[in-house]
């Protein structure tokens, strides 16, 4: 693969509960389970996080019968501000592409800017809709 060719794809959004809130939805399996990966005709069927640098996470999500796995590593956890980690749909690819998630504290809540690195260009528009949506499935999860 070409990674000259890989773009990065940025989606950013406010949300009204504190930094704290954002970030920690991130982590706990109890509510990650319900936005993170999750679609609206799945079943989350597995969740796994061991949130410390180096630990993992496994989501599994099941659409249509079949098991859709996404995993990843933690490269950095500075909470409430900052979480980085590596990012696989093995299903769909071998790749592994960079997560980082930065959160900024506004007057009333925060605002969150997900850039997802590596990238191919054809599936560009498709990650930041995907990303889009989980967003606000976690808006909704705080709500």
């Amino acid at each position: 693969m070409n990674t000259e060719s890989l773009v990065p794809v940025r989606v950013m959004r406010r949300f009204s509960a504190s930094p704290e809130r954002v970030f920690d939805a991130w982590l706990d399996p109890a509510k990650a389970g319900k936005w993170l990966f999750a679609t609206a005709s799945g079943q989350m069927v597995r969740v796994a996080i061991d949130a410390r640098v180096g630990g993992s996470f496994a989501f599994v999500d099941r659409r249509n019968g079949e098991d859709i796995e996404h995993v990843g590593e933690y490269l950095e956890i500075d909470r409430p501000r900052r979480l980085v980690f590596t990012f696989r749909v093995p299903k769909f690819s071998s790749a592994s592409t960079r997560v980082t998630v930065d959160i900024v504290a506004l007057g009333a809540g925060c605002e969150l800017t997900l850039i997802h690195e590596g990238v191919l260009p054809d599936y560009a528009s498709r990650a930041e809709a995907g990303w889009t949506g989980i967003l606000n499935g976690l808006a909704a999860t705080l709500a």
